[in-house]
């Protein structure tokens, strides 16, 4: 903004450590786990890397690059690089505000488990526990604003942690909160996990994952799997790494954190998946079944499996229920903060305002939505419906435009120049190729085969008007309304060699 110093991280760990606190989140510790189990077990690991190097790599330095490069927010940033481009910024903050409104009721839930579970208070049947007293969930879905306290309080806390943190800025807030809770997850978790490969039948649950079915290995789904695994655990189609790397000193590294920030959400994945199997061993024997009878994912892993673990675990049960729950809420809230962050950030630039304004608007609106219409006895319903189509529809559709805008406008090899004139590793012909060719390739096939899942089976068994209200709905609202909000550009958004953008 003219006339005011852009934030800067304090340097490039404080960077690295936002960024791996970004990409680290719930979908880490209850997603990858079960994908690699489903997909070919040790088997999984092949395509997994490959879609590592050629598509999630390739696009964390391209976003890197595009954010350091032109030094604005998502839409700003999008805008100096391509007039056409400020759209697709604008669609990826409207992303991040809809992800972000029911994204904090999770981390509430996280919250909440984490103070029930110094008493075990879901009882003998954590399932009912969790759908007829936390969320109090109605038989069918619908919308509604009937009130479940459990749920409001915990998520108004949520809001109140994450806006002032934002308040406080890049340096002073986002950066100071990832350098305490990143470390302290890394360290929790792992004491999780070492106290996981003790419980009786461990070794069961780590056989089931990690022996390989290579024969999987000729199925295209997996491949898919693979590559929708690192796209979305990566944080890459939402805005926030081109917005977290305009914060950067001009002359950065962007290579190097690019590889530390994969490789750390990638191992964070692996040792989540070594813990999550060892608790699914444990369970299967106590059970008297086998591995396959109990293995499940998502909520249904963290909110019901984990806490009837909790209740049977011999020694300790309470300390490993608190340190859980804490670790998904640490987790949770890094990755809620940088989501929020992208709106905000985009709002302050387009109105002038102060940081503070614009948290206070920004934030505190998508805070209302979030409090008005999730913490109620239809939340779930709803929840479940919007991360569907925007998981699946809204981030895969606008990185897919964004990297096809962005090749076809031949503007990677100004971005290749740029990374390669201060990163410690140098950009070669394999980065175009991969952007060019094998990310748009990878990313039409998951929409494809989405599309595919869609059309002869709608998703959950929901009524059809409810998909179409809640889910097909926000996506198309989403675009529209980012055309609508590029329609005023920017200052200087067609001028890439603007004051802000030169280097």
């Amino acid at each position: 903004m003219p006339g005011e110093q852009r934030e800067q991280w304090s340097g490039r760990t404080g960077f690295m450590l936002a960024a791996i606190g970004s990409a680290v989140g719930l979908g880490n510790i209850w997603r990858f786990p079960y994908m690699a189990y489903e997909n070919g077990g040790g088997a999984f690991l092949v395509p997994y890397l490959v879609a590592l190097f050629t598509t999630g790599l390739p696009l964390l330095v391209m976003k890197y690059a595009i954010g350091h490069r032109f030094r604005g927010s998502a839409p700003a940033a999008l805008g100096r690089l391509s007039r056409r481009a400020e759209t697709i910024g604008w669609w990826q903050a409207l992303l991040c505000v809809v992800i972000g409104a029911y994204y904090a009721v999770l981390v509430a839930w996280a919250v909440r488990y984490t103070w029930l579970s110094f008493d075990q208070r879901w009882g003998d049947d954590p399932n009912s526990f969790f759908f007829d007293e936390h969320l109090r969930t109605a038989e069918e879905p619908g919308i509604s604003l009937s009130p479940v306290g459990s749920v409001a309080w915990p998520l108004l806390g949520v809001w109140i942690v994450t806006l002032g943190v934002l308040a406080f800025g890049i340096r002073r807030g986002v950066e100071r909160l990832n350098r305490i809770l990143l470390p302290a997850l890394f360290v929790v978790f792992g004491l999780l996990v070492l106290r996981a490969l003790f419980l009786p039948g461990a070794a069961e649950g780590l056989d089931a994952l990690f022996t390989p079915d290579w024969s999987a290995m000729a199925d295209g789904s997996v491949w898919m799997a693979a590559y929708g695994q690192v796209f979305f655990s990566l944080s890459i189609g939402m805005g926030i790494m081109s917005t977290y790397a305009s914060y950067l000193r001009r002359r950065a590294d962007l290579t190097g954190p690019a590889l530390a920030a994969g490789f750390a959400n990638s191992s964070f994945e692996i040792l989540a998946g070594i813990g999550v199997f060892s608790v699914i061993g444990f369970m299967a024997l106590s059970a008297g079944s086998g591995v396959d009878e109990v293995v499940t994912d998502g909520i249904g892993l963290a909110f019901i499996a984990f806490p009837q673990v909790i209740s049977e675990m011999p020694g300790g049960a309470t300390i490993f229920g608190v340190l859980f729950f804490g670790c998904l809420a640490m987790a949770g809230i890094t990755s809620l903060i940088s989501i929020i962050q992208v709106p905000i950030a985009a709002v302050q630039e387009r109105t002038g305002s102060s940081r503070t304004v614009a948290v206070a608007s920004v934030g505190g609106s998508i805070a209302a939505v979030s409090l008005l219409l999730f913490p109620t006895t239809h939340g779930l319903h709803l929840l479940d419906v919007v991360d569907h189509f925007m998981s699946q529809y809204g981030i895969v559709l606008s990185a897919l435009v964004l990297v096809l805008v962005v090749a076809g406008s031949r503007k990677l090899p100004m971005l290749q120049d740029h990374v390669n004139r201060t990163s410690s590793i140098t950009l070669g012909r394999w980065w175009r190729l991969a952007l060019g060719v094998i990310t748009p390739i990878a990313l039409g096939m998951m929409l494809v085969q989405s599309l595919r899942s869609e059309l002869s089976d709608p998703y959950g068994g929901y009524p059809v008007p409810f998909l179409i209200t809640a889910g097909w709905a926000v996506v198309v609202g989403v675009i529209v309304f980012s055309v609508v909000l590029a329609r005023r550009s920017f200052r200087g958004s067609a001028d890439v060699r603007d004051r802000e953008g030169t280097l």
